[in-house]
């Protein structure tokens, strides 16, 4: 079992369980509700050992994480099949369980949340299983079949993350891009489950081109009647409103946090009360004030204090109010129970 110096008594009662890049400690905000990282990929953490995010993660008082798992990207090169996978969550799952115990008989609780009865990390670690827009030429039917086998674990609750990629890493043309795209919102359709939504416009386009396009196969293919949220949202008002009018939930990570993004906070301040949540998208884009360091499913509280703030300053919600929402909003998304009483 992983050493368990992260969750020692001094480091949890001096603050120091995060350092920013120049070493010094972060204490992470208190919660005032549960916290939900509605997309946090554990399967690619590289400088953190999974069962040790997962135990970080239900210290601070993360109580959802949702793994993103991509039948086309990381089959076989990472997981031999969908049992290996969902192996891989279970046996860390079970390691971080030993971990919090070891805390607990060292006088540590994952923090109680007064008012409701929810299921701690470990019991609530769930999937979303689809291909990205990178993948989208090699979506075929064998990878279908791979998509369904996933999504028939106890585990899932949603197909993703899908939808469409013009940004330059990409090299897959619109048209293929679309095809897999709605081939899986179909999919969503018939299994009655959530889609994540992957959006990501070409540098300089003022015009949002890629999210204009899933506008429209949305409008036409329907969105899911389980819903849908629009993942690692990095655009503006007029976007959020777009998806906003759709019915979709927006996910708020790391960038927002960071200094140059005004136009994602401008659309965060704006996003209704029925519509905001949180992710970390780990191990990618770390939020304020750890950015540049490796995202890990805990730091969703750092992001949340920022959701929290930002809305209370701008009138929409008090801080309390938005914390409650952010819970309640990934619940609703997932079909899981809320737990308020």
């Amino acid at each position: 079992m992983p050493e368990l110096k992260v969750l020692d008594s001094k480091t949890l009662a001096d603050g120091e369980l995060f350092h920013d890049s120049r070493g010094r400690a972060c204490p992470v905000p208190t919660p005032l509700a549960p916290l939900a990282d509605t997309h946090g990929h554990l399967g690619s953490l590289k400088l953190h050992d999974p069962a040790l995010a997962l135990a970080r993660a239900a210290v601070v008082g993360v109580r959802l994480l949702v793994v993103p798992v991509d039948p086309v990207d990381e089959f076989p090169r990472k997981w031999g099949s969908a049992a290996e996978f969902l192996d891989f969550v279970d046996t860390h799952v079970a390691i971080a369980r030993m971990c919090l115990e070891e805390a607990a008989a060292h006088g540590f609780r994952p923090p109680e949340f007064e008012g409701w009865d929810v299921p701690e990390l470990l019991d609530n670690v769930r999937i979303v299983a689809g291909a990205h827009p990178y993948g989208a030429g090699e979506y075929d039917d064998a990878a279908e079949a791979l998509t369904r086998e996933l999504l028939a674990s106890g585990r899932a609750v949603g197909v993703g993350e899908i939808g469409l990629d013009f940004g330059p890493y990409n090299e897959v043309d619109e048209r293929t891009q679309e095809v897999a795209f709605r081939r899986q919102l179909r999919l969503a359709h018939e299994l009655n489950l959530p889609a994540e939504l992957h959006i990501r416009d070409a540098a300089g386009d003022a015009g949002c081109t890629a999210h204009r396009l899933a506008v429209r196969i949305l409008t036409e293919e329907g969105v899911p009647e389980a819903g849908c949220d629009l993942h690692c949202f990095t655009s503006n008002v007029h976007v959020m409103e777009d998806f906003k009018q759709l019915g979709c939930h927006i996910a708020y990570g790391g960038a927002a946090t960071f200094s140059r993004s005004q136009e994602i906070r401008d659309a965060l301040a704006l996003t209704p009360s029925r519509c905001v949540i949180t992710e970390t998208d780990c191990p990618y884009m770390a939020p304020v004030p750890l950015r540049g360091e490796e995202c890990e499913p805990a730091m969703v509280a750092f992001t949340a204090a920022l959701v929290a703030k930002v809305r209370a300053e701008a009138g929409s919600a008090p801080a309390a109010a938005t914390y409650r929402d952010l819970w309640r909003n990934a619940c609703e998304l997932f079909g899981l129970p809320d737990g308020e009483r």
